[in-house]
This record gives C-alpha cells, structure tokens and sequence, in this order.
C-alpha cells in the first residue's frame, strides 16, 4: 500500500481494541505530556519541539502500521509552522496540539486515500524557552519546566542581580536609605508648616489638606500640631489688634467728650466776656466797684485756661488717636510680613531638603543598579522594591502583565526584573 508503512502482528485480542484506544497507548506520559494534560488550551508557538507518532489500524488483518517516515521530533519554526513529509507546510501556531494531531491525520487519509483514519499523536517534547531580562544575575534565555513561577525563574538565572563588591553596595543602599528617612520625616513636618503659613496669609480658619500631603503617613498628626500653633496664633493676634482698635475707640471718646466740654466752656468764657465788658463800662461811669472788675477779669481768666487745657487734652488724645493707628497698621503688615517671610524660608528650606532627598534615593538607585541583592537589607519594604512584569503575546501582539514571585508563567514569557525606589 504504502512502502513506508511497516506492520506487526497482533494478537486476536488486540483486534477487538478500537483504533482510538490503541492510540492513545502511544502517547508517552512524560513530565512535559503531563502539562499538557493539565492545560489542554495550550497553544502552540514558534520554538516548541514535537514528538510525533502516526499509526493507522488496520481492521482486515489485525496489524498497526506505523508511519516511520513521519514519525519523529520537529520544531516549529519562526514562521509557527512544521514541515512533515508528505504534507508539507503545516501551520501550527495558535493550535492545541490535539488539533494538530487531527489535521496531520486528515491530511494523511486525504492524500492517500486511506479508508481509515490514521491516529497522529502530537505532544510537546520540549516547551519554547522563556526569557528573563533586568536585575538578575545572568539575564538570557531559560528552558520552560511544568508549573514554572516567577520566582522559580528568577532562580534560573541566578537570583537578583549582585556584584563582586555586594556588601559595599549593601552598605551604601542602608546608608543613603537612613538619610533618605530622615529627610522624609524633615520633608513631611515642612509640608504642614507650608500649608498652616498659606493658611494664615490667605486668613483661613483651617489648613487644606491637599493631595501631595495626603501621602504623608502621620500627615494627621502634623496636622493637628499645625493648627494648634495657629490657633494660638491667631488668637494672640487678633487680641493685640482688638487691643488696639479698643484704645482707638476711646481716645476718639474721649475727643468727643473734650470737645462737648470745649463748646461749654467756650458759652461760658462768652458770658463772662459779657460780664466783664459790662463791668468795666460801669466802672468808666464810676458805678462799679474796682473788687467786682477784678473777680470779672479772674472769672474770665479762669474760663480761658480751663479751655486751653480742654484743647491741650484733645490734642494729646487726637495724636494719641493717631498713635493707635499707626501701631494697628504695624501690626498688620508685620503679621503679614512675618507670615510670608517665614513661607518663604519655610519653601526654600523645603527645596532644598527636596534636593537631598532626591540625591538620596539616587543613591539607592546606583546601589541598586549595582547589586539589586541590596534589597535584602530593607526588609520593611518601605523604602524599594522588586517589580516584576510579564510581556506576553497574545493574537499576535505583545501584551505586558503585572506580575509577583508567586505568578504562573507560560513558555515563551519575557520576565522583566527591575529593582525600584520607591517615591514618597
């Protein structure tokens, strides 16, 4: 029938097996076909190797013929197609490998007009490998084992990437990470004191939380510290001011008062005027005594220097008056001088603290850059981290996945390992 089929004989009882059972037997149950029995979706891609075995049963005389010119192991090729005798090209990629056994046996019994169906096993000898590139050791390409994670593969490649001067290194991340704490804290205190002095110049009664203090752990705290200072203040302020305004007002009651004084006595000093004038035409007639001209002219006299002293008065509380303003408007634009000032050097130290912490968390960075086994040394997690990220192809385009240690990976992966600091 065919010269490159061979037969062996059977058993009578072997007649009675269905051509599917016998199949079946010829599947290996390696490690490999145990994954792929696990996960029947797999899809298959460039790079995978198959092992593939064709039998076809032959009911008349109770013997399989193997197809020994095809079966063997194949790769799939860049273009995710196998070449196979007789067949030719056959595109594979995207297809579980159960699919491809059906469609080599099909193409078979079509081409040679076989009146049964051959049965083609295809299962995968050997997975695509996997890639691991960033902060490891040894980044490359790795072969893909069953239930493979991402922390498994990272072992693969060596662990984290380290140098020959790890400890150095190590040393350098603890230091600048110390630093980079402290400044943080300093950082977290001079953005509550900002927000309370952009409270006061603008005259709120409250400080705004706004999204970059919000990120600050014990932001509450501060916050609270904060509004209590300027309460008090505040508080101290507007009672110098009330003060103040207070003494202003009574001066300027006291001028009202002085002056409803000065228009009496100025009635007064009017009446004896009066007085005084017609005393002394008695007195050029020789009616009046000399004693009633004097007590005339001292009455007089009197009344003027009450008067003098009346505008005296009203003059020192009027420039008294004028005092009071004058300190009420230091007041003011001493307030307001002295809350910018301070939000000025309150700005400009936070710059530079801004400034140290950047070059802090440059330093971590270079260490880690150069051992990311630095890591080890920051157990709180606080202060980096490790991310990993999946790029996947999935319907032909490159998809990237968030990944941890702990996440299942598939063949043909590229894990990207990269050591980063964290920003507060």
């Amino acid at each position: 029938m065919v010269g490159v089929a061979t037969g062996f004989s059977l058993n009578l009882a072997l007649r009675k097996i269905p051509a599917l059972v016998i199949a079946a037997t010829l599947v290996a149950t390696s490690p490999l076909s145990a994954f792929a029995q696990q996960d029947k979706q797999y899809r298959l891609g460039t790079a995978d190797k198959l092992r593939i075995r064709v039998a076809e049963w032959q009911p008349a005389d109770g013997t399989i013929r193997n197809w020994e010119a095809i079966n063997g192991d194949y790769s799939v090729g860049a273009s995710g197609s196998l070449s196979l005798p007789f067949i030719g090209e056959l595109d594979v990629a995207g297809k579980t490998a159960g699919e491809v056994g059906s469609e080599i046996g099909a193409q078979l019994q079509s081409k040679f007009a076989l009146r049964n169906l051959p049965s083609a096993s295809v299962e995968v000898s050997q997975f695509r490998p996997v890639f691991l590139t960033g902060d490891v050791q040894t980044p490359g390409e790795y072969p893909y084992a069953p239930n493979l994670t991402v922390l498994k593969a990272v072992s693969l490649s060596g662990g984290l990437r380290r140098s020959e001067a790890g400890q150095r290194f190590a040393r350098d991340f603890i230091n600048a990470r110390g630093d980079a704490v402290v400044y943080d804290d300093q950082r977290g205190r001079l953005l509550a004191r900002q927000a309370r002095l952009r409270a006061e110049v603008r005259g709120d009664k409250e400080i705004t939380k706004t999204p970059e203090l919000e990120k600050i752990l014990n932001i509450d705290a501060l916050l609270e510290s904060e509004t209590a200072l300027m309460k008090s203040r505040t508080e101290r302020y507007t009672l110098q001011l009330k003060a103040l305004t207070d003494l202003r007002q009574l001066l300027e009651t006291e001028v009202e008062s002085l002056q409803k004084k000065a228009e009496t006595q100025n009635r007064q000093l009017q009446l004896a005027n009066e007085d005084r004038e017609k005393v002394n035409r008695l007195n050029e007639q020789g009616l009046a005594l000399a004693q009633r001209r004097i007590s005339a002219e001292e009455r007089a006299a009197e009344v003027e220097s009450t008067l003098l002293d009346i505008d005296t008065s009203a003059l020192r509380a009027k420039q008294d008056i004028n005092k009071a303003t004058q300190d009420e408007i230091n007041l003011r634009n001493d307030w307001d001088a002295q809350r910018s000032k301070e939000l000025q050097d309150t700005e400009a130290e936070l710059q530079k603290l801004n400034l140290q912490l950047g070059t802090s968390r440059e330093l971590m960075s270079e260490a880690l850059a150069q051992s990311a086994e630095a890591l080890r040394f920051d157990p709180s997690g606080k202060s980096a981290s490790i991310s990993y990220v999946i790029v996947r192809e999935e319907d032909g385009k490159a998809k990237e996945i968030k990944a941890d240690e702990n996440t299942p990976i598939q063949p043909g992966d590229v894990i990207k390992v990269s050591s980063d600091v964290l920003m507060q």
